[in-house]
């Protein structure tokens, strides 16, 4: 599997440890940077690695910045991009099963390396479960099914 990591300077204390777990799944790890202390912009990061998802170059996505919330924002702008922010790893467990996440958004001062490493361990081997959450997610993507307008129950 090859997986796009890219963090900007809030993450990049925390790269090294995720490069390792995703080098232990095992994995093919595409590191796009950031390699400097420097402050950078997390989107121009970011869209390094969904450009190489959206162009089928990469399986999945991890992304690493401050909090985490910038670059959930930006990769979830994109149709087929399912961002999970984890802290922990029954919410990466879950968005694994549930919701076929297919990119990791950590957040770089908020959890530490050891957790960071047991995260990525469990989202990278948790497989989706499909049934009815395969239709939920054709919900999301609009196919086939269509989201009901909540003012006409």
């Amino acid at each position: 599997m090859r997986v796009a990591l890219a963090c900007d300077h809030g993450g990049l204390p925390l790269k090294q440890a995720v490069k390792e777990a995703l080098a232990a799944a095992p994995s093919e790890v595409i590191d796009l940077g950031t390699d400097s202390p420097e402050s950078v912009d997390y989107p121009d990061f970011a869209h390094k690695a969904v450009e190489l998802f959206l162009k089928g170059e990469c399986d999945r996505i991890v992304l690493i910045c401050g909090t985490g919330v910038g670059m959930s924002i930006y990769a979830n702008r994109f149709r087929g991009v399912r961002g999970a922010l984890c802290s922990e790893p029954y919410t990466a467990r879950m968005s694994r099963m549930h919701n076929d996440a297919n990119c990791l958004i950590l957040g770089g001062r908020v959890i530490g390396p050891g957790i960071a490493a047991e995260i990525v361990d469990v989202w990278m081997r948790t497989p989706f479960e499909g049934g009815r959450h395969a239709a939920r997610l054709a919900m999301i993507d609009g196919l086939p099914g269509k989201i009901k307008d909540p003012s006409n129950r």
